[in-house]
């Protein structure tokens, strides 16, 4: 297993958890040291998908160790340099916009805010439904900006919903090795699959 430490935080986009534990899983077999990192939102929501508690056992159980859930927990990321790379998966439109703006107001923005203090990559997994509206502007803001890279995404229902996109979270793996060489996967625009749809 590789000693990359690698930070998992993942933001309020429910509909996507299954498919995003999936790929937590993956990293799991593939990283020693996977810290799990929750927004305030996806710590204390439940919803349709299931339960807050339940999807935080889950992670901890695949991660081995608690869930940081908060700004006081997730700081020390940056002044104790604790990862090589942050993933945010998924990463919601408003957190698109909160990093694009320089917001730090949660605790996965502080543990980006943070993580990039060191000028360590951070790796974002679009899912959300505005990623070619008003999101749109936000995902090409953070496409220029250092050591912020992109899992590649496509839109993940071009007829019922086409201002929405979805990260192919199985490139997470491929996107986190890309940027620990600075590079950013491509093509980072994929063409649209009929069965994505099925993922939101």
């Amino acid at each position: 297993m590789r000693e990359t430490r690698v930070g998992f935080a993942m933001c309020g986009s429910y509909c996507t958890y299954r498919q995003t534990l999936t790929a937590l899983e993956r990293l799991t077999e593939l990283y020693r040291n996977v810290v799990p990192i929750l927004s305030e939102n996806s710590a204390g929501t439940d919803s349709r998908f299931g339960t807050a508690r339940s999807f935080r056992i889950e992670i901890e159980n695949l991660c081995g160790r608690p869930v940081l859930s908060t700004i006081p927990e997730v700081e020390p990321i940056g002044p104790q340099g604790l990862l090589d790379v942050l993933v945010i998966a998924p990463c919601t439109g408003n957190t698109l916009a909160k990093l694009a703006h320089g917001v730090t107001d949660t605790s996965v923005t502080m543990a980006a805010k943070a993580h990039l203090r060191n000028g360590r990559p951070v790796v974002l997994a679009p899912a959300t439904n505005d990623g070619l509206g008003a999101a749109a502007q936000n995902i090409g803001q953070l496409l220029v900006r250092k050591n912020i890279y992109f899992v590649p995404f496509r839109q993940d229902d071009p007829q019922g919903k086409p201002n929405s996109v979805m990260a192919e979270l199985s490139l997470i793996p491929e996107t986190i090795e890309a940027a620990l060489r600075g590079e950013q996967v491509q093509p980072v625009l994929l063409g649209a699959v009929e069965t994505c749809r099925n993922l939101r």
